[in-house]
């Protein structure tokens, strides 16, 4: 069971999150008397609301919460789980760090204090995110290198819009960074294995 954990969890959460979207009355920031989940318009955080931006009563949040507790945990757990291939002391205390304090602002994003749970929460992702990456690079998994680099710049992306407030093009980009950010978690889970990150790791720093 502990081996797909972090797989359980982005199950877990997809369906939980879908169900919320099935089940959200309507309203987004550009259009308050827009009906149901628009996933070109509406923002995940609009699940966590009271009340939907339309002023109806929002049945979709205890969904949308419970998929936000099984997505913070699976993510804390694939960073624990990681740090645990890669022989290098530093990156095993940083990523397990990441993991662990992880848990905690991911799931606060949905709570009033979503803005800033989401910068703190998105620089550790990040950090750990890199820390994978270089270690990835010394790899032979030429196709996960790609992959690692891309989604990092499709995360920066996404931040920056989220810096400059453009609202439609991000509302988009944020699904797309988190169905390519979680597929990245399950490739470096159940792709990668400890002798993977082995001999060029020992050159390097022994």
């Amino acid at each position: 069971m502990r081996k797909y954990s972090v797989l359980l969890c982005v199950l877990i959460t997809t369906i939980f999150l879908l169900i919320a979207t099935f089940l959200y009355p309507g309203g987004s920031i550009l259009d308050k008397n827009s009906v149901g989940f628009t996933w070109s318009k509406n923002f995940f955080s609009n699940l966590f609301l009271p009340k939907a931006l339309n002023g109806s009563d929002n049945p979709s949040r205890i969904w949308a919460f419970i998929g936000m507790v099984f997505h913070s945990i699976g993510y804390g757990i694939f960073f624990m789980h990681t740090a645990r291939k890669i022989p290098h002391k530093h990156t095993k205390l940083v990523l397990k760090s990441v993991g662990i304090a992880n848990m905690v602002f991911t799931f606060l994003i949905a709570t009033p204090l979503h803005d800033l749970m989401v910068t703190i929460s998105s620089t550790l992702t990040m950090l750990g995110l890199f820390y994978i990456t270089v270690f990835i690079l010394r790899t032979k998994l030429h196709w996960l290198k790609f992959f690692c680099i891309a989604s990092m710049l499709l995360f920066y992306l996404t931040l920056f819009l989220y810096g400059a407030g453009d609202w439609g093009l991000l509302a988009v980009m944020q699904k797309v960074t988190f169905i390519c950010f979680m597929l990245l978690v399950l490739a470096i889970e159940y792709f990668t294995k400890s002798e993977d990150f082995q001999q060029k790791s020992r050159t390097a720093y022994q």
